[in-house]
C-alpha cells in the first residue's frame, strides 16, 4: 500500500491533511480498493472539498467507481450537461462545463473562466479527474494555487499516452494509471489496476 499525504502549502483556512491509500498492484480480479482516513480530523471531514472533474460517458463512469472513496467527503462534480450525467449525478452539486473540450479552444477559454471562478468560490482541498480535456483548466489553476491533484488515466488506451494525459502529467500531485504498460507511457506513475 502506498500512502500519499497532501498539504495545501497557500492556504489560509485551517490545515487540512489527506491521505489516500493506493494498493501498489490490483488483486486477482483487477480492483482497486481506495481509501481515506483523516487521522486528526473530525468524521465530518471539515475544511475539505473535493472537486470532482470528469467528461461524461465513460470518464464519469470511473471517477463514479471511486465512491466508497468519494462519498464520505463534501465534493462538487464538474461535467458535461448531457442526460446520463444528471442521471448518474441526481442530489449532487453540478457544475456544467462547455464542450465539445477536444482541440476546441473556445471551449477551453470557457472552461478556463469556469476553472478559475470555481477554485474562487468553493476552494477545493484536492481535485480529482479522469480527464479528459476538461479537467486541464482545473488542473492549470490548482497548480498555481498549490491545491493537490490526482490524475486518473482512462483504462481504454493502453499503448499510447492521452492529450490531456500528456497535458495533465507535470501538473498532477498524484498520477495514476490502470495498467501496468502504461506506467512506462506516464514517468513516476502508479499502476492501482482497472476501476471497471
Amino acid at each position: 500500500m502506498t500512502q500519499m499525504m497532501f498539504r495545501p502549502e497557500t492556504d489560509t483556512r485551517p490545515q487540512v491533511v489527506s491521505t489516500i491509500t493506493i494498493p501498489e498492484q490490483a488483486d486477482a480480479a483487477h480492483h482497486v480498493d481506495v481509501t481515506v482516513s483523516e487521522p486528526e480530523q473530525p468524521a465530518d471531514h471539515a475544511g475539505e472539498h473535493l472537486l470532482l472533474v470528469a467528461s461524461s460517458g465513460g470518464h464519469l463512469a470511473q471517477l463514479l467507481a471511486l465512491r466508497s472513496w468519494w462519498q464520505e467527503f463534501p465534493r462538487t462534480w464538474v461535467t458535461f450537461d448531457t442526460e446520463d450525467a444528471r442521471s448518474q449525478l441526481a442530489g449532487e452539486d453540478i457544475v456544467f462545463a462547455k464542450h465539445p473540450t477536444t482541440r476546441n479552444v473556445k471551449n477551453l477559454l470557457r472552461n478556463s473562466v469556469i476553472a478559475a471562478k470555481l477554485m474562487r468560490d468553493v476552494r477545493p482541498t484536492m481535485i480529482v479527474s479522469t480527464g479528459a480535456a476538461v479537467a486541464f483548466p482545473f488542473f492549470l489553476y490548482a497548480k498555481g494555487m498549490h491545491v493537490p491533484t490526482v490524475y486518473l488515466e482512462v483504462f481504454d488506451r493502453v499503448d499510447s499516452r492521452t492529450l490531456t494525459g500528456r497535458l495533465c502529467r507535470p501538473l498532477a500531485s498524484e498520477f495514476l494509471v490502470q495498467w501496468e504498460q502504461q506506467r512506462a507511457l506516464y514517468k513516476g506513475s502508479r499502476v492501482i489496476g482497472t476501476l471497471l
